[in-house]
């Protein structure tokens, strides 16, 4: 069996954490499998659509690498991808129903009932299934004269218990008498969420429906469904909800951070997918650190939890970090590359690896590369030359100042290591080492007395940089 999964986003606005996490769980349990991957609009609720949504998806999908196999910009023999262009399928679905007698026009007006908190009218939970008691004549008559309706689904009277296995939470069992005769096809002609999903899902051969526990409570009536169309059911895995730090469920509305935010501050796409996957998932080795590849290899979904999970913005910066630290100088400074604000660092050069290289392990992001650049470029020059000119009334420092900067006089190569040699050697012929060494050299370069590593601080300000830092504090 080639497994497929499919991620149904509606186009009601960009993607954040929140919803992407299922996307992320799909691809990788997808890919872990080599089957097909399908994006699906589900945009039949016109109301609530906005545009560009549907554009803005695919760009947020695309960024965080989750390349689709089949869907509405790539085609694919089970098309189309739109909800909204699957009309005339849904619609033989519904017809299908009707014949076999099960499902049913329904020609009430939505039964009220007063909710005594709020004061307001609102939909009764259940339908009495007046109409399902309609004489076949009567039916017909309203009918042929053009009297609005909606379709039912009937649920069967004699059925105790709508059971099904989740991958997740195991056998699942709910009452049948908890289900009353749902709409399935709306006055306007289109469908309801739960029997689009079915029939769309049948169609595309869909063999795994991994979503949110919150859909948990729409599987019973699919289920009925799947068995009413005499089609088996996929196998469900519904994935714990994600809370954010206030203990509520991640939305756009509580506290959700929207995908397009983590690429503008330059969080790496495969350190999102990282932290995305330890969201109620964990590796068989209890890693956290891992590679796109590795997640691919490792995902199943027999390690996801039942238990809720919390989102944890520290857990995603450190995560993070720690992919930028596998990351090439080269790659890195290609990604950092874009982020550097260079208005405010005119004196940085064209090529920023050094000064990168220098300040790698402070980054979390690559937008991080503005808050630290300033440590090696100061855009206070007035307060930077006063610090200078203090050391440089120093006789001691003076006198390590002045070896250190003889010794790199002399170099050939101006690279880090050869450089914290040549720091080393003028200490040596200044007759001092350690914090009597670094301090004073730190203070004149960077203005402070910690940092980095001074041959990673030569490199990164460069020669003529340097040579014009230690020359003020030297005059």
């Amino acid at each position: 069996m080639t497994v497929r999964t499919r991620f149904a986003p509606s186009p009601t606005g960009r993607l954040h954490l929140g919803n992407i996490r299922a996307a992320a769980f799909n691809w990788l349990f997808t890919r872990h499998h080599d089957g097909v991957f399908i994006l699906r609009i589900e945009d039949t609720d016109s109301e609530r659509n906005v545009a560009g949504s549907e554009q803005g998806i695919l760009d947020d999908l695309r960024w965080l690498g989750l390349g689709w196999d089949e869907g509405p910009d790539v085609g694919g023999p089970h098309g189309p991808y739109r909800q909204s262009e699957r009309a005339d399928l849904h619609s033989a679905a519904v017809e299908k129903l009707i014949a076999s007698g099960r499902a049913y026009p329904c020609f009430c007006a939505e039964p009220e009932a007063h909710d005594p908190e709020s004061g307001m009218d609102r939909p009764a939970r259940r339908y009495a299934g007046t109409c399902r008691r309609l004489s076949v004549e009567e039916r017909a008559s309203r009918l042929v004269s053009g009297a609005g309706h909606v379709t039912r689904f009937a649920v069967p009277e004699d059925l105790g218990h709508v059971e099904f296995v989740d991958e997740i939470f195991g056998p699942i069992s709910f009452p049948a008498n908890d289900i009353d005769d749902f709409v399935i096809r709306r006055t306007d002609g289109r469908v309801t969420y739960n029997f689009g999903v079915v029939v769309d899902d049948i169609d595309m051969e869909i063999t795994h429906v991994i979503r949110g526990v919150g859909h948990l409570s729409n599987t019973p009536k699919q289920v009925l469904l799947f068995q009413a169309l005499e089609e088996g059911t996929p196998v469900f895995a519904h994935l714990p909800t994600v809370l954010g730090s206030d203990g509520r469920k991640l939305s756009k509305r509580a506290g959700a951070t929207a995908v397009t935010e983590l690429q503008r501050q330059g969080f790496p796409p495969d350190a999102v997918l990282n932290y995305l996957s330890l969201l109620g998932w964990s590796h068989p080795e209890e890693k956290e650190v891992l590679t796109r590849s590795e997640l691919v290899a490792a995902m199943s979904l027999d390690r996801v939890g039942k238990s809720d999970t919390q989102m944890d913005t520290e857990k995603l910066r450190w995560v993070s970090q720690q992919h930028l630290a596998l990351e090439s100088l080269e790659k890195l400074t290609a990604h950092v590359g874009p982020f550097i604000d260079r208005d405010r660092f005119a004196g940085l050069g064209a090529d920023p690896s050094s000064a990168v290289d220098a300040l790698r392990t402070r980054l979390s992001t690559y937008g991080d590369i503005n808050d630290h650049l300033g440590l090696l470029f100061a855009e206070d020059d007035a307060a930077a030359l006063s610090i200078r000119r203090e050391v440089g009334a120093d006789p001691e420092a003076r006198v390590v100042l002045a070896a250190v900067r003889a010794r790199l006089e002399a170099l050939e190569s101006w690279q880090a290591e050869a450089l914290s040699d040549a720091v080393r050697a003028g200490g040596g012929d200044a007759g001092v080492r350690g914090a009597n060494l670094f301090h004073p050299l730190r203070l004149v370069l960077i203005g402070a007395e910690k940092g980095p590593d001074l041959g990673k601080i030569l490199a990164g300000i460069g020669v003529i940089e340097a040579f014009r830092r230690m020359d003020e504090a030297l005059s």
